[in-house]
């Protein structure tokens, strides 16, 4: 199960309580205060892990506490301490304040290290207060409690590239040539229930690229309706996208009219998306339909970057792996 959002109770550690002792020893009358102070509460950091795929840790365990501090001891001791709680979440993941919708930190690099909640500090012991009036001091101060809130954990997803189409487009299919993940296939919509990652290698050049596939965007996607809506936020950080066209024409869709609602649900999503570079995967070119609407397709849309495929001959599918090569790593002029 793909988990990429995620709610969490987050705890820092309490200070521990600072000591009020004197110093008993032989042959050592009247010592003097020597009570040590408390160790620090534990702090809650949040650790880009490109190991981690997704949140569904956190859905099991969504509560989680720092150690608290060791109380301070006599002989000027200092109390341990606290373990501070470390979150490793998938690259991409956004934190955010729930009351507010405030976004609270991005962890997108790997090993990037950043603080949610602070621990209380450590109380004070009775040798602090020691002073030519008071000799015999028996104050000390309690820890201060750690810091705790409730915050949303929110994935998006780092790939290179990103795929986008409407349900039964091939898209699947698709990745299951360019990369060796084996996602669900199957004649029928929304096969896809939940982003899927794979890696294309190039072996010539020893590079690769990540893919995400984003499951079958339908019309009113950027509404809330259907699958699709979900997983869009995926492709905020994508380089580049590959739109993939039913160019057959299945069911009596038209590839022209899927292009241009496609377009348009992006849009509405952010404007961003249009920004960024795309490629048109006309699909299903083994079907005789295809080549008839792909004229159509190409006469309404010249200036765009169409690249004919068919998931079942693999025609196609080299130039596409390199176009998207070089959208995602264009080289200088």
């Amino acid at each position: 199960m793909f988990v990429d959002e995620a709610n969490v109770t987050l705890r820092a550690g309490n200070g521990g309580n600072g000591c009020a002792s004197f110093r008993r020893e032989k042959f050592v009358p009247n010592g003097g205060p020597d009570g040590g102070d408390g160790g620090r509460g534990g702090d809650v950091y949040a650790v880009g892990d490109s190991n981690v795929s997704d949140l569904e840790q956190f859905t099991f365990s969504p509560n989680i506490s720092a150690g608290n501090g060791g109380n301070g001891a006599g002989r000027q001791k200092t109390g341990e301490s606290g373990k501070d709680a470390i979150l490793r979440l998938p690259l991409g993941t956004v934190v955010i304040n729930p009351d507010n919708g405030e976004i609270v930190a991005e962890v997108v690099s790997e090993g990037e290290k950043v603080m949610l909640l602070r621990g209380g500090r450590g109380g004070l012991g009775n040798l602090h207060f020691k002073s030519s009036v008071n000799r015999a001091p028996r104050q000390f101060t309690y820890g201060t409690e750690g810091e705790s809130a409730e915050f949303k954990l929110v994935l998006k997803t780092i790939a290179d590239a990103g795929m986008v189409g409407f349900p039964n487009a091939g898209k699947s299919s698709l990745v299951s040539i360019l990369t060796p993940a084996r996602p669900k296939i199957g004649a029928y919509p929304f096969t896809t229930l939940h982003v899927n990652i794979g890696t294309i290698l190039y072996p010539d050049t020893y590079q690769k690229l990540l893919l995400a596939d984003i499951p079958g965007l339908i019309e009113g996607a950027s509404e809330n309706r259907g699958l699709g809506h979900k997983f869009l936020r995926h492709i905020e950080r994508c380089k580049a996208l590959v739109a993939v066209i039913d160019m057959a024409g299945t069911d009596g869709r038209d590839p022209c009219d899927d292009y241009k609602k496609l377009v348009e649900e992006l849009g509405k999503y952010s404007k961003d998306l249009l920004k960024k570079p795309m490629v048109i995967a006309a699909n299903k070119m083994d079907e005789d339909s295809a080549k008839k609407n792909l004229k159509k397709f190409l006469k309404k849309y010249p200036k765009l970057d169409t690249i004919a495929i068919s998931c079942l001959t693999e025609e196609g599918i080299p130039r596409l792996k390199a176009e998207l090569l070089r959208l995602c790593n264009p080289q200088p002029r």
